[in-house]
Order: C-alpha cells, then sequence, then structure tokens
C-alpha cells in the first residue's frame, strides 16, 4: 500500500508495461504516465505524483522493475501557471490558400521558450486548453516560410488505453495491445490560430506530420509509430480535415476517457479517425512481423 492505496496485480503489471514502453522518460515523466493510466489523483484532479515516485522507487528495491537512470526533468508548464503574454496575442487576419503561404512546415518544439509559448498558444485558444502531454509526446508548430509568427500548433502523444473500434479493427488481443500500444500515437491537440483562415492548411499540415513523424519518434524516443489515432467531437467539428488527409473513420468512442479502464469518466462519444504509418502496419501491431 502506498498513500491509503493498495495495487492489484494487474496494476502493478501495468506499471511495468509502462517502464518497458517508456524507457527514455524521465522518473518524474514515467510517475505522471502512471497516475494518468491508474486514475491516481487528488480530489481536484492532480496527478499523485510524489506518491508514485514513492511507490517506483519501492518496486525497484524489491527487484520488480528497472528505472531509468536519473536524468534532469524536462520543463512541465501546468496550465495553472499560464499566464497569456503579448507574444500570444490575436494578429491581423491571414486570409487566402496553402499556396500563397508556402512553404508550409512544421517545427519540432523541444526547447524551454519554445514549449512555454506552444502551451501558452493552446491554453489561450484551443477549445480543450492546455493539459500535460502524459508518455511520449511531440509538439510541433506550424510554420510558413512567409511569416516569423507560427500560423498554428499539433501535439502527438499516447494513444487511448482501450477502443473497442480501433482494437477490433487491428485485430487486437488484450496481450497485443499491452505489448504494442506505444506504436500507436494519438493525436491529442490541433490548433489552427483563429486569425488564420488559409484553405487546406489543415489538411496539409497533417499530410506533413504523417510524412514525418515516424524519424521524429524515432530520434526522440528510440522506435518508429505505425499507427496515428485521434478523436473528433462530432457536436463541433465534421473532420473535414483527417478525412482530406485520407485519414480512416473507425467510428464512434464508447463516451470514456482516453485512459478510462473502469467506465468511472462518462464523457460525449467521439469520431475515431486512424492513419496507417506503415503497410504492413497491422501485422506489426499483431507481432505478426517484427517492428522496423
Amino acid at each position: 500500500m502506498v498513500s491509503g492505496r493498495y495495487f492489484t496485480e494487474q496494476e502493478l503489471q501495468d506499471v511495468k508495461e509502462i517502464i518497458r514502453m517508456f524507457p527514455k522518460l524521465s522518473l518524474t515523466e514515467l510517475a505522471n504516465t502512471v497516475c494518468e493510466n491508474l486514475d491516481w489523483v487528488t480530489p481536484n484532479g492532480r496527478n499523485k505524483t510524489a506518491s508514485c515516485l514513492q511507490l517506483l522507487k519501492k518496486l525497484e528495491e524489491k527487484g520488480s522493475i528497472t528505472l531509468p537512470a536519473k536524468q534532469e526533468d524536462k520543463i512541465h508548464d501546468n496550465r495553472d501557471r499560464i499566464e497569456f503574454g503579448v507574444h500570444t496575442r490575436p494578429a491581423q487576419l491571414i486570409e487566402g490558400s496553402v499556396s500563397d503561404f508556402e512553404p508550409i512546415g512544421l517545427e519540432l518544439v523541444r526547447s524551454r521558450d519554445g514549449i512555454r509559448l506552444w502551451n501558452e498558444y493552446v491554453h489561450r485558444y484551443h477549445t480543450l486548453g492546455y493539459k500535460r502531454p502524459f508518455g511520449a509526446h511531440q509538439r510541433y508548430f506550424i510554420t510558413t516560410g512567409t511569416r516569423e509568427k507560427p500560423l498554428g500548433c499539433l501535439l502527438f502523444a499516447a494513444a487511448a488505453w482501450a477502443l473497442t473500434a480501433r482494437d477490433e479493427w487491428i485485430g487486437w488481443t488484450q496481450i497485443d495491445r499491452s505489448l504494442r500500444l506505444n506504436l500507436v500515437v494519438n493525436n491529442t491537440r490541433f490548433l489552427i490560430f483563429p486569425w488564420v483562415c488559409v484553405k487546406n492548411l489543415a489538411s496539409k499540415s497533417l499530410s506533413l506530420a504523417a510524412k514525418r513523424i515516424r524519424s521524429d519518434w524515432q530520434k526522440r524516443y528510440g522506435y518508429s509509430p505505425v499507427l496515428l489515432e485521434t478523436f473528433v467531437n462530432p457536436k463541433k467539428y465534421r473532420g473535414t480535415c483527417y478525412q482530406a488527409a485520407n485519414w480512416i473513420y473507425l467510428g464512434k468512442t464508447a463516451g470514456r476517457g482516453r485512459m478510462d479502464r473502469h467506465t468511472k469518466r462518462l464523457l460525449t462519444p467521439k469520431d475515431i479517425y486512424v492513419y496507417p504509418l506503415a503497410a504492413d502496419f497491422r501485422s506489426q501491431l499483431k507481432g505478426e512481423t517484427a517492428h522496423e
């Protein structure tokens, strides 16, 4: 028992799987990922990071797990500490088509200042605001060669734990999913700034992301994902840009949280879209062929 909580054998196995799947995360990042997966939060919804670190150290002392070498924790800006500054103020209206603003590109966001700016933009203008990503993740700015400031933001992070329509479409067993869930990456935030009205920019940005995310993930985490997924709220959006970028519609979610395995969180069902990144993605996800 840690901090008044008992852990089932399955939950402890989940902790081991998280450590195996994300070997390059810092201890704090691992702890936050475990908290998200196990729904281990305070009454006000904050992760019990300190308690989780105690659990990880106890498991390592028992020889149950091997934690990564201690490293400097990466910057984490909690949304409650984000203050809106002059750099993210609304700009003048930008109109036209993609061809008017070529080259369109994606810029990796890795620096401390870049992460803070990205977080501020997303918290200020995205309908869901900013929430700290857990597990492996990558931020991007959408850029144009004709302007200094970005046109939008993208975030890819950990996939949903269990998703019936996706898992049936892949042909996954629970064992397959637990072993290779890290090969699926979720587009958890997609923002074109409100003053940017550039035709086909959204689908162009998704296409650019699909072309480079495998190599970016390989360089940062040591493996390449084979499938992208995302959720679209049909009450607010039609998913047109995903359709235009050739993402595949699979159905709807069950109306639970992304990491909910205990039917605790009832949410609005979302449309599910996926995009294969490798021709043999299904056989790799099922372990029929070796991962590249």
